[in-house]
């Protein structure tokens, strides 16, 4: 509570206003009123270009260049700022984008971050992002730091100092389950479709069994997912502290987050029905006899297409797969008009679902940033703005997209995407109080499990730690190389015999030097939690 007054008693102060009246001065609605007061005194004589780095690859055809030079222009009226887009290619994306911040070299400005898969934590340890004080935040980016409730300026805080803004008020969900398809379910049997692994099994076969020959695969996977972790979590209410390594190996139960383990450590029973159940799946036929090399698959694209019966991603992938105008690609819809697609989330038969990390979509201001003020003044204004807004999210209106009498988005019948398309990749700054829904979606399929969620959700119980790793990055590394590489074989049931699968497995695992990263992380969260 005390940090919640101490930032409302700044931005008062910054802008003048009562801290009685603050929670009802500022926000969207009136977010232009509190720039021109806010920004009043501000230098912005010198036009600048701020460079936003994304990750993913830049769009070669589309609209983007008449779209940022539209954009361009109010953020030149706003704050005499332009704004560049810089693309880290999905090849070696990591590497890449850690190098690129690491260069120093002042040519990037806004960086688009995250806790769990972009490395905020590790870039801002580095000092690669810049410390924001809650002044500058105040001064520059007022209204997302007025709408950013305190208790989330402090999981972005490390050492007494904000290293980056949290995409906080956007409505997602990246928990990790089975897409499928909802009316072969209903064939199956499965009236009311799959809610666990045995009615997963049901499905596999039936579809297997039915559609087998006109499938490329039930599930035509790479043989690089690992579900082993979602099988456990289907039985405990256990949670991986994000960030640590490529596999949700350590965390904790929910009614004891704070007692870490290794979960391929701790539940031996379950990791073995686990491997049993998947050498049925190799034996029913679920994936390619050479999955363990079939590079080339693209499951999705295919599942899209109805060439196969299976996609394994998170809730945000599967509210496009089953909308069947939502993606181009999703041609099922018109090859197949019983097409329906359901989800089985891994965490259902437990009967909970966490929360996304607050930082799961971060944006950080680059430490060799030639202008950080104007850097912060542009995000305030692409998260806050609605004519900034609607351009970087959607695109030109009346080419890229338009909105019907119900206030829904939808793109023209002339939309051409290699005409009319756009990409910017803001995963770091979208805004509940500014987004159109889409018509394409299925709001009533996705509203109702997002109902679900909400009254089965529990908070992510590791939003405040953050890891020194080290001390133990060689250990997490070769616990790593360990796990990937016996999970490729317990994941496909590529194995004899289960039990003794699992107990090499676990041998190894200690042996790569798990328990002293458990060690480790306990002494950290015992730190960071209890004392």
């Amino acid at each position: 509570m005390k940090k919640f007054l101490a930032l409302v008693l700044a931005v008062a102060m910054v802008l003048g206003i009562s801290a009685v009246s603050f929670a009802e001065e500022i926000s969207v609605a009136n977010a232009a009123d509190v720039w021109a007061k806010t920004w009043a005194d501000v230098d912005t004589s010198e036009h600048v270009v701020i460079n936003y780095m994304t990750t993913g690859d830049a769009p070669t055809t589309g609209a983007n260049p008449e779209m940022l030079e539209m954009l361009n222009k109010i953020l030149t009226e706003k704050a005499n700022a332009e704004i560049n887009i810089v693309w880290i290619s999905w090849t070696d994306y990591l590497a890449n984008y850690n190098l690129r911040i690491a260069s120093m070299d002042g040519s990037i400005d806004l960086i688009g971050s995250s806790t769990d898969w972009l490395d905020a934590w590790p870039n801002a340890k580095r000092g690669g992002f810049l410390e924001l004080s809650e002044e500058m935040l105040a001064k520059y980016a007022p209204v997302t730091f007025a709408t950013v409730p305190a208790e989330h300026w402090a999981v972005c805080t490390y050492e007494g100092n904000i290293y980056f803004i949290p995409e906080d008020h956007y409505s997602q969900w990246t928990n990790h389950g089975w897409a499928y398809r909802l009316d072969w379910a209903k064939e199956a049997g499965l009236q009311d479709g799959v809610h666990n692994w045995d009615d997963l099994t049901v499905y596999v076969k039936y579809v297997k069994e039915t559609y087998g020959k006109d499938l490329l695969a039930v599930w035509d996977s790479d043989g690089t997912a690992y579900p082993a972790s979602g099988y456990i979590s289907s039985f405990r209410k256990w949670r991986s502290i994000d960030g640590i390594a490529s596999g949700a190996l350590w965390g904790g139960y929910l009614d004891d987050p704070y007692t870490i383990n290794n979960i391929f450590l701790d539940e031996t029973d379950l990791l073995v029905a686990y491997a049993k159940l998947m050498k049925e799946w190799d034996e029913i036929g679920v994936w390619p006899t050479d999955v363990l090399s079939n590079t080339g698959a693209d499951n999705r694209v295919e599942f899209r297409q109805g060439k196969v019966g299976l996609e394994q991603h998170h809730t945000q992938t599967w509210t496009g797969l089953v909308s069947p105008k939502a993606d181009t690609q999703n041609t099922m819809y018109l090859t197949d008009e019983d097409a329906d697609v359901g989800f089985f989330y891994w965490t259902e038969p437990a009967g909970y679902v966490c929360r996304d990390l607050v930082t799961h979509g971060v944006a950080a201001v680059s430490a060799a940033s030639k202008n950080p003020e104007r850097t912060l003044m542009v995000y305030d204004l692409l998260r806050n703005d609605r004519d900034c807004y609607d351009l970087f999210n959607y695109g030109i209106k009346g080419r890229s997209y338009d909105i019907n009498e119900e206030g829904y988005r939808f793109t023209p019948d002339s939309f051409s995407s290699d005409k009319d398309g756009i990409s910017t990749n803001w995963w770091w700054g979208r805004n509940d109080d500014l987004e159109i829904p889409s018509a394409a979606m299925n709001w009533d399929a996705i509203n109702a499990l997002y109902d679900k969620y909400e009254a089965e959700a529990v908070m992510y119980p590791y939003e405040a730690f953050v890891f020194d790793n080290t001390n133990v990055q060689s250990y997490i590394n070769q616990v790593n190389e360990t796990y990937t590489r016996y999970m490729k074989l317990i994941c496909y049931g590529q194995f004899e015999d289960a039990e003794e699968i699992v107990a090499e497995f676990q041998a190894a695992l200690r042996a790569a030097g798990s328990d002293e990263v458990t060690a480790e992380l306990q002494r950290q969260i015992d730190a960071t939690y209890k004392n």
